[in-house]
């Protein structure tokens, strides 16, 4: 009679697999409190817009950097790698449109 187990290997195999969920979860929470923290009408608003003031821009640098440190543990847990693009895309592009200037306008009246 063979013993089956669950060792190493599949626990953290199954580790990985539930992480990803958990991860998807807190980063849109944390999507939604910081558009519910500068005002926006919601998410998607929040995350379409220009960066208005000093503080909205040092939270999108904060945001592209959380992502980009998550991309960066993709050769240790890959899953990280696309769970780390959705913030370093949106941090990115408000970074992007601060340097641009864009901020000047507001982008909600536009859409």
């Amino acid at each position: 009679m063979t013993r089956l187990g669950i060792g190493v290997p599949e626990l953290l195999i199954l580790g990985l697999v539930l992480s990803i969920p958990v991860a998807i979860v807190a980063f849109a929470a944390s999507f939604r409190r910081r558009a519910r923290k500068f005002g926006y009408v919601s998410t998607r608003a929040y995350l379409r817009a220009a960066p208005r003031s000093d503080v909205e821009k040092r939270d999108a640098v904060d945001l592209a950097l959380k992502g980009l440190a998550s991309c960066l543990l993709g050769p240790l847990f890959p899953p990280l790698v696309l769970i780390g693009l959705v913030p370093l895309f949106y941090g990115g592009r408000k970074v992007v449109y601060a340097s641009m200037g864009l901020g000047l306008i507001d982008d909600a009246d536009e859409g």
